[in-house]
């Protein structure tokens, strides 16, 4: 899915520089493709074909995915006009935005999408290191920070691959793209709420995730009655909607965070199916 939080709920990145935040996108691309390679050991030419977890989702699904909004991120930096006329168009497609973009690649082969996704995620990049760090993004919803728009695309780039990993079978090492998307994950409270038609509780959520390295991270007061803690790759399983609660090790305290925890979403758009409990135990 495409990033689209509502107005007011606008993610800032961890990182305090586009630099930054270029480093951890690498870091979570050079799994994933080193990922598909592995697979194309494996499988061959059949490897672009594997399921995902995520429904009539396959492999190549998920890189199309990645590539196209990567190319249509890159028109906003460097021609938002073009791409408010392209988006509109693909608005107009009645499956919705992200099932028509993972149309457009359907029946490509499999080294075809590698390449695109390739060319697609540098030029990216570059246009983000070039662009002038003050400047707004138009997008699929609200316009955005330079900074959260790049936050955004390694959030759904370390989402949709850990579906191609699940596809596969691999573990999903972890990078320093984990912190980016757990704080995309708590900055989408508001989001999980209004996405499904529910008023924004008052009470704040204390969020405390032991990182992969053993450190650890927080968000929100210390005071907080309402908790969630865990393994910081747990929590973004779960706010991306790629595991359910019950499949991890976080530990929920409060029925507001119980309730979040069960209706967390990361992205915008239309509500997630999730994952079901007892799938990846």
């Amino acid at each position: 899915m495409c990033l689209r939080l509502p107005d007011g709920c606008e993610t800032a990145p961890v990182a305090i520089s586009i630099p930054d935040l270029c480093v951890d996108l690498v870091a979570e691309t050079v799994v994933l493709t080193e990922c598909v390679a592995a697979g194309i050991r494996r499988d061959g030419g059949a490897a672009g074909d594997t399921p995902t977890p995520a429904p009539n989702w396959n492999v190549r699904d998920q890189l199309a995915h990645l590539a196209f909004f990567d190319e249509a991120v890159t028109t906003a930096v460097l021609d938002p006009i073009r791409f408010e006329v392209e988006r509109e168009a693909l608005r107009g497609r009645a499956e919705g935005v992200a099932e028509a973009a993972a149309a457009i690649s359907r029946g490509s082969a499999i080294d075809e999408i590698i390449a695109r996704f390739t060319t697609s995620r540098a030029a990216m990049i570059r246009a983000f290191v070039e662009a002038d760090p003050a400047a707004r993004v138009p997008w699929y919803g609200p316009t955005m920070s330079l900074g959260s728009a790049l936050t955004a695309r390694i959030m759904e780039t370390w989402a949709h691959g850990q579906d191609v990993f699940d596809g596969y079978g691999f573990r999903h090492p972890a990078t320093s793209a984990v912190r980016q998307v757990a704080h995309i994950g708590v900055r989408a409270l508001p989001n999980s709420y209004i996405g499904r038609g529910l008023g924004v509780p008052d009470a704040p959520v204390l969020v405390g995730l032991t990182a992969p390295d053993g450190s650890e991270w927080t968000w929100g007061p210390a005071d907080a009655a309402n908790r969630v803690s865990g393994p910081a790759v747990d929590f973004c399983l779960v706010v991306t909607q790629r595991r359910h609660l019950d499949d991890t090790a976080l530990v929920v305290e409060g029925d507001i965070a119980d309730q979040w925890m069960h209706i967390a979403q990361a992205f915008a758009g239309p509500v997630g199916r999730g994952r079901i409990p007892g799938q990846f135990a």
